[in-house]
């Protein structure tokens, strides 16, 4: 071990949460990147999920830190345990449920897109209350202009799009997800 100190913690100008849906640390946003990618500390309460939706300016990546995490992609349905690594490429219907004790991700999105969404649609950490709300017309309003498309409510998977959403468009297989050992297929197996 060394004597080195432990980095500050993220500034409280970098925190933000949606409502009760989660809360983010922006830890490189595109600013500091030159849009290349940003990187945030998510944080999605037991059973948050997202509605059905695609991004068409930004691919997004996964990394599960703590608790567990399925993610429908495209053909794909996983449930991800820390270590996992899960990418979502461009225009791939997707959504995501947090298991029942809520997951920890890290979530990169290049070009950077997700942390500045939230950071626009958010509300300050410090300044929510249990009754903070997530100003959804503000969201949709942001959303829309990164390209981002809403297919369906929160539940809704890519199954329910009909057979033509079971091709992840710009997937290149199965080196597009690193499987660890707590990643396992929805419904069994591998």
């Amino acid at each position: 071990m060394s004597d080195f100190p432990s980095p500050p913690p993220v500034s409280q100008d970098r925190r933000f949460v949606l409502g009760q849906h989660l809360s983010l640390s922006i830890l490189a946003s595109g600013e500091e990147t030159g849009g290349r990618h940003d990187i945030s500390d998510v944080t999605l309460p037991p059973g948050s999920g997202t509605p059905l939706h695609l991004h068409t300016g930004y691919e997004e990546r996964i990394w599960v830190v703590e608790g567990a995490l399925t993610v429908w992609s495209g053909a794909d349905a996983y449930t991800l345990r820390p270590g996992d690594f899960y990418r979502v490429p461009m225009n791939t219907p997707h959504t995501i449920k947090a298991g029942s004790d809520g997951a920890r991700t890290l979530t990169i999105t290049s070009p950077a897109r997700f942390a500045e969404l939230i950071r626009r649609t958010g509300t300050p950490a410090h300044l929510a209350t249990a009754e903070t709300e997530w100003d959804l017309k503000l969201f949709q309003a942001v959303t829309e202009e990164f390209g981002d498309v809403i297919l369906g409510p929160p539940g809704a998977t890519p199954a329910s799009l009909g057979a033509d959403s079971q091709v992840s468009p710009g997937s290149s297989g199965p080196a597009d997800r690193r499987p660890g050992s707590g990643q396992r297929r929805v419904g069994g197996g591998r």
